[in-house]
């Protein structure tokens, strides 16, 4: 059995007398993908904010298991939070989040930089994903002189780019047509699941979750059985 690699246990989190997050609990394994559905305002996106530490919940824990330590993301500080995002996470949006004004090549080569890289490693680095995900030679365009799915696939390439041992994407297909969306989950899982890394995606796209190894519903900020979902 994969081991676990990220686990929640009992989350809530409220935003004012609304619970976004009811005893959110689940675990994700080292090589695994795993699919978050659910309708707007279930409470997927806050569980995907929880699980990466972009904010704490209320209660409950994120326990994250590497080299053989437990952390509990939950207790840490913004700073430490903060680390965490950039060295062991890795994230795609549905937009990508690229900065227009660089290049493909320096918008992934950025994220190993803000973390002490040297600038000629960091490049050499990305060049290299962004050869290994199908976009040598266009390493010097900018994001608005590549399609949709070439600039997901750049997204993806930042994310990696770290060594990031846990990938978050959020609807990272929701913009694209049927045939770029199947595209870049290929990317996306080559470059996550099939070399041990986890992958945790938020989607409505039923297509995209059925190429993951598993899927939870979410309702009204609970996980739904497998019995209620189905």
């Amino acid at each position: 059995m994969t081991s676990v690699v990220l686990e929640a246990q009992y989350l809530d989190k409220f935003y004012g007398p609304t619970a976004a997050l009811s005893a959110a609990s689940l675990s994700i394994g080292a090589s695994e993908s795993l699919a978050i559905m659910g309708a707007s305002g279930s409470g997927k996106t806050t569980l995907l904010h929880c699980l990466a530490g972009i904010i704490p919940p209320d209660r409950g824990r994120v326990l994250l298991r590497l080299g053989g330590t437990e952390t509990d993301i939950a207790a840490l500080d913004e700073r430490r939070r903060s680390q965490l995002r950039r060295e062991t996470f890795g994230f795609v949006f549905q937009q990508g989040l690229l900065i227009p004004e660089l290049t493909a090549l320096e918008n992934v080569a950025i994220a190993p930089m803000l973390s002490g890289v040297a600038r000629r490693v960091a490049e050499d680095n990305a060049r290299q994903w962004l050869g290994w995900l199908g976009l040598a030679g266009l390493e010097d365009r900018r994001i608005g002189q590549l399609s949709g799915g070439q600039a997901q696939r750049v997204a993806i390439a930042r994310a990696q780019v770290t060594g990031a041992s846990v990938v978050f994407a959020d609807e990272p297909t929701g913009a694209l047509d049927s045939r770029t969306s199947d595209e870049v989950m290929d990317a996306l899982l080559r470059s996550t699941t099939a070399q041990g890394r986890a992958l945790v995606v938020v989607t409505h796209d039923a297509d995209v979750a059925a190429r993951c190894s598993r899927t939870v519903h979410m309702r009204d900020g609970r996980i739904q059985p497998a019995e209620v979902a189905a």
